[in-house]
């Protein structure tokens, strides 16, 4: 009975996680749909049915800043539902084709044997049509204020050879609705998310920067030009950081879930692995020879300290006792040793095996969190493309002396003359995350080879493109490294 209530009720657990995973699309289009809601109202109520804007109000000072407010937090609100929606749709196209979140409710209605009638979503497609337009007529009006990420991304991909479009490229151009969400200046200038480490010509950067910055600042539209370049810059710069965060977060909320709820809670497959690895079953519990070594060199240890501390107590017993209450006392000592070596040894025994069962729990964890980064890689070539402008721009606006710092930190960290030993404790810790055996051939094969490759890689990325963009600091990268 209770095998089968348990499985019951992990069958119920696993329905309502697939209906919550299903209703993921609709649960996000709703919150979207509410905040354009909100937004909706605020215009009618405080502006007139107009646009959230001065001119559209008399209101002034912090009585407008709140409202505007709460229109930057309503306009997020709604760029992470709906890409929250398109990514969960995505999602759903490709795990669950033919599923949807009516099918489930009916089958748990049919399992539980109720009578209940699941009434079907009416006309559910027009619904969501009317939800998308009533949020794009909202978002159009603020448009011109907020660079979306699909605007932004395809004017960088317009904008990579010399900043024209090619012919044979014409399925990238961008649409009439993409024009007029970007400026202007972002799709005529390349230079601004061209990659600086593509900036490569026959006159040094330095000269070619001067006579652009000359040419701005005799141009009579150089005070426009320069606000759009900065809001361009901001959407890029937040694009990039969220991104980041993604690419950090995601993996590890996969790895620490997995790891600590979903494995540790007693269901499969945790439970298993926790089984196969109890001290009842001896020949299971070390997964390698090092971690039944690592058991005998601490319990020997634990036991020679406690026959020395008899040793020294038996020492001072023969001053002040007979002979015969100092052999008694020494069996009675004799004894303790051998029970607290019993408890020290099951101690051992049930540490190496949680240790074992983990490594296990390590690999599932990983290989998911691995899963869950390129599958974030894999949805974000727009974002990607972001942050490699994104990060060339902040390593070669760096000064040079701040660029020979950071490669100098670099190099005696990674491939410095004692950066063997840090190769070595880092390949040890992660043999030992994994629960392998330390291969101390393997590992200094690796410190022979991988430092080297690196250090030649290192090199020839400063003579290719260090020492054409900014060769002032590879000077003064000399000068500091001599």
């Amino acid at each position: 009975m209770n095998n089968n209530s348990l499985l019951s009720q992990l069958r119920a657990y696993v329905r309502r996680a697939e209906q919550w995973y299903l209703e993921t699309p609709d649960r996000a289009l709703d919150q979207a749909y509410d905040a354009a809601l909100k937004i909706k109202a605020i215009e009618n109520e405080h502006f007139g049915g107009k646009k959230i804007a001065s001119p559209s109000t008399q209101l002034r000072g912090n009585a407008f800043d709140y409202f505007e407010s709460d229109l930057q937090k309503y306009l997020r609100v709604i760029r992470m539902r709906l890409t929250e929606f398109r990514q969960s749709r995505s999602a759903l196209a490709i795990t669950n084709p033919n599923k949807t979140v009516q099918e489930i409710r009916t089958i748990e209605t049919t399992e539980i044997g109720s009578s209940r009638f699941v009434p079907t979503v009416r006309d559910k497609p027009s619904i969501t049509l009317e939800k998308l337009r009533f949020i794009d007529e909202i978002l159009a009006r603020y448009a011109d204020e907020q660079l979306t990420l699909e605007a932004v991304s395809t004017s960088l991909l317009s904008v990579e050879n010399n900043g024209s479009l090619d012919k044979k490229d014409s399925n990238k151009k961008l649409t009439t609705s993409d024009t007029e969400k970007v400026p202007t200046t972002a799709v005529k200038t390349s230079e601004d998310f061209e990659s600086i480490s593509d900036k490569t010509g026959l006159l040094p950067r330095s000269i070619l920067a001067t006579l652009n910055r000359l040419r701005r600042d005799l141009d009579p539209k150089s005070e426009a030009e320069f606000v759009q370049s900065y809001r361009i810059s901001k959407v890029k710069t937040l694009l990039a950081v969220r991104f980041v965060l993604v690419l950090i977060l995601v993996p590890l909320l996969v790895q620490q879930v997995t790891r600590n709820f979903v494995l540790a809670n007693g269901l499969p497959p945790g439970a298993w692995i926790s089984h196969q690895f109890r001290i009842e079953n001896p020949d299971k519990i070390f997964l390698n020879g090092e971690m039944a070594e690592e058991a005998l060199r601490e319990l020997q240890g634990f036991e020679e300290r406690l026959k020395f501390e008899n040793i020294i107590k038996e020492t001072l017993d023969r001053n002040i006792l007979t002979p015969e209450e100092v052999e008694t006392r020494a069996r009675e000592r004799s004894g303790e040793v051998e029970v607290r070596v019993r408890e020290k040894a099951t101690e051992v025994a049930e540490t190496f095996s949680s240790q074992s069962a983990n490594a296990i729990k390590n690999w599932i964890a990983d290989i998911l969190a691995t899963i869950g980064f390129t599958f974030v890689l894999l949805n974000g070539k727009r974002e990607i493309e972001i942050l490699k402008s994104f990060m060339d721009e902040t390593v070669y606006g760096l000064s040079d002396s701040a660029k020979a710092f950071i490669i100098i930190l670099f190099t005696d960290v990674f491939v410095g003359f004692h950066s063997p030993h840090g190769w070595e404790v880092i390949l040890e810790g992660i043999s030992k995350h994994f629960g392998l055996p330390a291969n101390h051939d393997f590992i200094f094969l690796f410190i022979a080879t991988f430092p080297v490759i690196l250090d030649t890689i290192f090199k020839y990325w400063i003579f290719r493109y260090l020492n054409r963009v900014s060769p002032s600091a590879v000077a003064t990268y000399r000068e500091m490294n001599e």
